[in-house]
């Protein structure tokens, strides 16, 4: 039989294995440990309550395991303080940001898919947590790795931005394991750092340039911004284009390009301005005495970075385009497109496969509109389901709500606001602006013949 003294030190043991518990479960836990052992018992003043649901919901939000995860979702909502209102605030101003390295780290590491990749990181020597900080994430040309791109940005930076440059093997920034490794390394950083989720810019040179574009068309709604620099586009990769409706872009290229001739970007320039898209298109003369005309000129960053200075992400717009392939089937916004028509589906690397469908350009479109308090316009092309999700800000969630898809009314009535898809949501998107508490699946009417 173990002495009272080793039960003891068993008991706490225990007590320490218990992931993530809150401060109050934890001394309770600890004083039935105490007590069980015939040791004195110590009390603690439980957490304010709000504090209380603070930590259960930052737990469960940063919860890697997903089954661990599902087990504090549940406490959550268990909890009786667990409104939307208090699980809101929770998600907006629970987390709590701590000291961190600050300067150049130009060696940082990731796994990504069971794969491990470099990245180079620059924070600001004044950065402190309690401060919400911009985040450029610039990715590197063929030839080149992510820490070699900090010296020309960071003095242009200035004190208010974190510069983080991940480096993906021979700059294939066109593959859909880049486009993880990009995603992957702005959650690091946030998680990290305390980054406005509202100034978050990418931007590239050359196939970083590519990635830029590609990277951001898809994932559009993550950024205030997007920078190219001499890269260019597919034609079978144009109609993505309409994904940028909310999403500011500012071009450069060089008149004397050689590798990246300038015509793509002028005709990406042209299809934006076709479609109504207002962008800035900077077209240099400049060259290198090694790489032509193919190169970022310095002189170019000021004004880039004074662009930077001036944008803000609108993480709610009243209107969204959204096109698909089938290999991108998450959320945009506050849309989703769920299932389609037979359409166009990308090989690994994003810009390879040729088959029939890529070559008809058949993808699925989606144009979602507030139109008026309350009512929902959708337009949609190939689409036959999607979901909607709204909050507060968008509709009057107290009053009924009207869809109308394609001129045909497809959902006319009351929504119930949930926590539970509040967190599933908000732990899905990591975005504090971007939280929904009514998900609404809309079968797209048949067309009347």
């Amino acid at each position: 039989m173990l002495s009272s003294k080793a039960t003891y030190n068993l008991a706490m043991a225990n007590v320490f294995t218990v992931r993530r518990a809150t401060q109050y479960g934890y001394a309770l836990l600890v004083c039935c440990c105490l007590a069980a052992v015939g040791e004195p018992v110590w009390t603690a003043e439980p957490l304010p309550a709000s504090q209380n649901l603070d930590v259960e919901v930052m737990s469960y939000l940063d919860e890697a395991d997903s089954t661990k995860a599902e087990a504090l979702l549940q406490q959550v909502l268990a909890n009786p303080d667990a409104t939307i209102d208090q699980v809101s605030r929770a998600i907006q101003t629970g987390r709590t940001y701590r000291p961190q390295p600050v300067g150049t780290m130009a060696e940082e590491r990731i796994a990504v898919r069971e794969r491990t990749y470099h990245y180079a990181l620059s924070v600001p020597l004044t950065y402190q947590p309690s401060k919400g900080y911009g985040l450029v994430v610039c990715l590197h040309g063929a030839g080149f790795s992510g820490d070699a791109y900090l010296e020309r940005w960071q003095s242009r930076l200035g004190d208010d931005y974190i510069l983080v440059c991940p480096t993906y093997p021979s700059g294939a920034w066109f593959t859909r394991q880049a486009e993880y490794l990009v995603l992957a390394v702005i959650e690091r950083v946030q998680a990290q750092y305390h980054v406005d989720p509202d100034r978050v810019f990418l931007t590239g040179m050359s196939n970083g340039g590519i990635g830029t574009w590609l990277i951001g068309m898809h994932q559009a709604p993550r950024f205030a911004g997007i920078a190219p620099m001499a890269s260019g586009l597919d034609s079978v990769l144009m109609p993505f284009l309409a994904n940028l409706r909310t999403t500011p872009v500012y071009i450069i290229h060089g008149a004397k390009d050689q590798v990246m001739p300038v015509e793509l970007s002028r005709t990406i320039s042209r299809e934006l301005a076709a479609i109504g898209y207002p962008h800035i298109y900077r077209e240099h003369e400049r060259e290198h005495s090694m790489a032509g005309g193919h190169f970022f000129p310095r002189e170019e960053l000021p004004d880039l970075v004074a662009w930077f200075n001036a944008q803000r992400r609108n993480p709610l717009p009243a209107s969204l385009t959204v096109v698909r392939e089938a290999s991108h089937f998450h959320s945009f916004g506050w849309v989703r497109i769920d299932a389609t028509d037979p359409i166009a589906a990308f090989a690994d690397d994003l810009v390879s496969k040729r088959d029939e469908l890529t070559k008809q350009k058949r993808y699925a479109r989606l144009d979602a509109s507030v139109t008026a308090p309350n009512r929902i316009e959708v337009e949609t092309g190939l689409v036959q389901r999607y979901t909607l999700f709204l909050n507060d800000q968008l509709v009057d969630l107290s009053k009924p709500v009207t869809v109308v898809t394609n001129k045909q009314v497809s959902f006319e009535g009351p929504v119930t606001p949930s926590v539970e898809i509040l967190l599933r949501q908000a732990r899905a998107r990591k975005d504090p602006r971007q939280l929904f508490t009514v998900q609404l699946a809309i079968q797209v009417p048949k067309s009347v013949p």
